[in-house]
């Protein structure tokens, strides 16, 4: 890995399914290189550290540099060369967060607030594998280790402290959520899909992550039923056996491709009793419906339509835009004090040179004086010991609260290079150690202080 220059503040350039559409994207996933967190690292000089972000929604270069305005620079010249698209189409594709609002986007990102379906847990996990792999590469250091970290920690809080992700926001979850409802708890439940719909089978995976015991799969064509049995590791029929799985199951998700209604009512009537009336819940997410209306009539048999499962959906999207809001103020807290911590890194060196040229001289003088006080005892010198220490203490302290709190980034800039030359701290000239001072005491000096400051 090259040899780079201290990173000293954060940026992010990307783009998402809100910016860009996929075959702008999909140019800047860097699919074609093995190691592209690495490529990135070495062919962006200005950038001490990367973590690259890639989803089928969105494309990031996360980046910690000491220029940060250059570093953007070679993010675009690098996704140009390796993309094919030109400057124009890039620079209104893109977007471009510097300082404290990158930060707050990453933390959005985390938490799932940026996403396409607020809540959606799936980011959080692509984060934490592009951050895995910028480690593995050696391409993350101290200021993006610490981003991640607290990034991951601010998604934990907020799926914590909010219902962000409590409520179905797709009709496959919906229609789980509502048996989920109905039955309480679905551990040991029978479930059926008639048809081979996508979204019934993403249902039904959901029924399973949930504890449905058994999974039977009807199909016009047996092939396809067994084909997809397969994949959810149930059992197929045909539909001529409909009605005698149907005795037997707790919950049906029907997704046919028919021209009209394939179990009336009467149907479900006759097939009641031998089920001793247990319940029985119909998902119909067909279109045109695959289950008369009518069946809602029958005591313990409850159905949803698509159209109802939607409004479901509507409903939870809603409510989660309203726990967005309370995320947003977590995120805003966080974000004020990850910026505290970024901006100490460089007011940190200056503290310690401060401290370091204050005990210098304390040192060095109380060495002077202590030869001429020979006739002092050991009471005496730990007094002048404590008296100097308490001055310096309190003399260094209200400049080092001045300068933690200075906020505004160039007013600090100038204020640290002003303390700097003041106090002469790039060369701190000649100092005093421990040893000599402890020797200048005299007797009795094992006795003192001797901590470091």
């Amino acid at each position: 890995m090259p040899h780079k220059e201290k990173a000293k503040d954060i940026l992010l350039v990307g783009v998402n399914h809100k910016t860009a559409p996929v075959e702008v994207r999909e140019k800047l996933a860097l699919t074609q290189l093995e190691r592209p967190v690495t490529t990135l690292f070495e062919n962006l000089p200005s950038c001490q550290e990367i973590v690259f972000l890639s989803t089928c929604n969105r494309v990031e270069v996360i980046a910690a540099s000491s220029n940060p305005k250059r570093a953007r620079e070679e993010i675009f010249e690098f996704w140009m060369r390796h993309s094919g698209l030109d400057e124009d189409v890039l620079s209104k594709s893109s977007y471009y967060h510097e300082g404290i609002e990158a930060i707050r986007h990453v933390f959005r990102v985390a938490s799932s607030l940026d996403s396409m379906v607020v809540g959606e847990p799936q980011i959080l996990g692509q984060l934490k594998e592009a951050y895995r792999m910028a480690l593995e590469e050696g391409c993350s250091g101290q200021l993006l280790n610490k981003l991640m970290h607290k990034a991951f920690s601010v998604a934990k809080r907020i799926r914590t402290e909010t219902k962000i992700a409590s409520q179905a926001v797709s009709i496959s979850y919906a229609a789980v959520a509502l048996a989920k409802k109905i039955f309480g708890d679905l551990s040991g439940k029978k479930a059926m899909l008639i048809g081979a719909g996508e979204m019934a089978e993403l249902a039904a995976q959901h029924l399973k992550t949930n504890g449905v015991e058994e999974l039977v799969v009807a199909n016009r064509t047996l092939e396809r039923a067994i084909d997809l049995a397969k994949a959810l590791d149930g059992k197929a029929i045909s539909l001529e056996e409909l009605d005698d799985a149907l005795v037997e199951t707790d919950i049906v998700i029907s997704s046919t491709g028919a021209p009209g209604i394939i179990i009336h009512k009467e149907r479900v009537q006759k097939i009641m009793r031998p089920r001793r009336h247990r319940l029985l819940f119909f998902i119909d997410i067909a279109v045109p419906r695959d289950i008369d209306p009518g069946v809602n009539d029958i005591d313990n048999v409850y159905l949803f339509d698509i159209d109802e499962l939607k409004e479901v959906v509507e409903e939870n999207k809603a409510e989660r835009q309203r726990e967005a809001v309370k995320a947003e103020r977590i995120i805003e807290a966080e974000v004020i004090k990850f910026r505290s911590w970024l901006n100490s890194l460089d007011i940190v060196p200056v503290i310690k040179g401060l401290q370091e040229k204050a005990e210098s001289i304390r040192r060095r003088e109380l060495a002077r004086t202590f030869k001429n006080l020979k006739h002092l005892d050991d009471k005496d010198l730990k007094a002048i010991e404590k008296l100097t220490q308490s001055l310096v203490s309190k003399l260094l302290h209200d400049p080092i609260i001045f300068l933690k709190k200075c906020s505004k980034e160039e007013d600090r800039e100038q204020l640290l290079s002003l303390i700097t030359q003041l106090y002469s701290l790039d060369g701190l000239g000649q100092t005093v150690s421990l040893e000599e001072y402890m020797e200048a005491k005299g007797k009795g000096v094992k006795k003192l202080s001797s901590k470091k400051v």
